[in-house]
């Protein structure tokens, strides 16, 4: 709810440990102040824009960190081409009635650099597993942003997109199992007219990818339709489903799989609440998408 008060302040840019507790300590003096928390790396999307509403919706003040975190790129990755647009960004979270951005340095995240850091490591079923086979670094170097940034914004609640599912289980685990004092919402995926969930990543699409995009959430949809008519012929729909986009030409299907959507452990045959993933290259982009099944 944004309130009278934070439309005379306006939208502040902090990007120093110093300058975040200055504003922590004043708005704490307000009985009943409660923190909301969205971490980003930018390039704003309605998929970031979602998190803010119901962040806004839910807390007083709301904090989007800007970060592109170079500890989950491996070294031949797209970090330096990972699209930076801090100008849009803060003009999207000034309209959003955003209180903070917190946009750090490098050297703020990482006062005493990034060799022999010590890291936050997920437990091996989700650190290595479906999206961390293919990149080693990322959950790890997920998991100890977001404890830095948790532990630098000290939020009551914190949103994250159920886009990045497999994200979202590793931070709500690691939330808890480290006891942190934050509430991790996951918020629904927001999607374009054609179904295509919308990504930072999507802007490096070219026509026909932006064609073939799509098929990635048309393919859970319809393992989901025929799975919760024939549940125990699941295993067969998923084997239908990588077929079906496996024939797609320059994409190369990474996985696709049903999982317990608490645990991600893998599923053979229908069991709610249960998620859906797929992940696919198109050519030398990563594409991502979920669809969580849960009781009606």
């Amino acid at each position: 709810m944004t309130t009278e008060l934070q439309k005379q302040i306006g939208l502040k840019v902090l990007s120093t440990r110093a300058d975040l507790e200055s504003w922590r300590r004043d708005v704490l003096e307000n009985q009943g102040t409660l923190i909301g928390f969205v971490p980003t790396m930018g390039a704003l999307h309605k998929g970031h824009l979602k998190l803010i509403e119901q962040a806004r919706s839910e807390c007083t003040h709301v904090v989007v960190s800007i970060f592109v975190n170079p500890l989950q790129f491996a070294p031949n990755e797209d970090f330096a081409k990972y699209p930076r647009t801090f100008e849009s960004d803060r003009a999207i979270c000034e309209a959003s009635g955003v209180d903070v951005i917190f946009h750090p340095t490098v050297d703020v995240i990482y006062p005493g650099g990034q060799e022999g850091i010590t890291r936050v490591i997920p437990p091996a079923v989700l650190d290595q597993s479906l999206y961390g086979e293919f990149r080693p670094p990322f959950f790890s170097g997920v998991a100890t942003v977001v404890t830095k940034l948790f532990n630098l914004v000290q939020p009551h609640v914190a949103y994250f997109g159920e886009k990045d599912y497999q994200q979202l289980v590793v931070i709500k685990k690691m939330a808890f199992d480290l006891q942190m004092p934050v509430k991790v919402v996951g918020v629904e995926t927001v999607r374009e007219e054609n179904g295509l969930a919308y990504s930072s990543r999507n802007v490096f699409l070219d026509a026909q990818q932006k064609v073939d995009a799509p098929l990635l959430q048309a393919t859970l949809q319809e393992i989901k339709t025929r799975s919760l008519a024939q549940p125990e012929k699941l295993s067969e729909f998923i084997e239908a489903g990588k077929k079906r986009l496996s024939a797609i030409p320059h994409v190369d299907l990474k996985y696709l799989v049903a999982c317990d959507a608490n645990s991600l452990t893998e599923l053979d045959a229908v069991k709610l609440p249960m998620v859906l993933l797929v992940a696919a290259k198109f050519k030398e982009i990563w594409l991502i998408d979920t669809l969580v099944v849960r009781s009606e």
